[in-house]
């Protein structure tokens, strides 16, 4: 099967900028988007697409999708970017959703609180609520934005509990900025 215009099927493309040599290793997909209002749409479906080839469950599925969508329309609504680099990296444990811009805004992406009224600026905190962790790192010329979501299929979604039980950011692995792992 041939993977659809604009994407990449390798199987390990090269090692985004920042990344742990000694990272484990897993099925890559990669694909670029250009800025326009349906790219968020277009990530939902391509990432949807390839991890149900991957036989990952449902709820992971869904989890991604909701994930892409937001990093991407970040990207869109904050950068100024013309393309943005999507990358799902499925590991034994976990599932990797990254999405690379091209810059153009100071400052990292943060959650903010929201009044129930606002109908805008939930995006990253939708990401947090159903990853195990994200996190953000420069990726010259622009950001690139992570979240981690369990690839077990019955771990609690939405609750951003770790094994042992308590709830983390991630940010205790490494000392990298943002909500780091020791892979990134």
């Amino acid at each position: 099967m041939s993977a659809p215009l604009g994407t990449s099927a390798e199987a390990s493309p090269g090692i985004p900028a920042g990344a742990h040599v000694g990272a484990p290793s897993g099925r890559r997909f990669s694909f670029e988007l250009a800025v326009h209002p349906r790219s968020a749409g277009q990530a939902r479906r391509l990432t949807r697409t390839r991890l149900t080839g991957w036989s990952v469950g449902e709820d992971t599925c869904e989890a991604a999708a909701l994930v892409v969508s937001e990093l991407v329309t970040n990207a869109l609504v904050h950068t100024a970017s013309q393309v943005i680099v999507c990358e799902l990296h499925d590991a034994a444990d976990r599932l990797r959703i990254s999405v690379r811009d091209e810059g153009c805004t100071p400052g990292e992406p943060h959650p903010s609180p929201q009044r129930p009224e606002e109908e805008h600026g939930r995006g990253l905190l939708l990401v947090e609520a159903v990853s195990s962790a994200w996190g953000a790192q420069e990726a010259a010329p622009g950001l690139l934005v992570w979240a981690e979501l369990p690839r077990r299929s019955d771990a609690a979604r939405g609750t951003g509990a770790k094994t042992d039980g308590t709830r983390g950011t991630g940010a205790e692995t490494d000392g990298t900025r943002g909500t780091g792992t020791a892979w990134l």
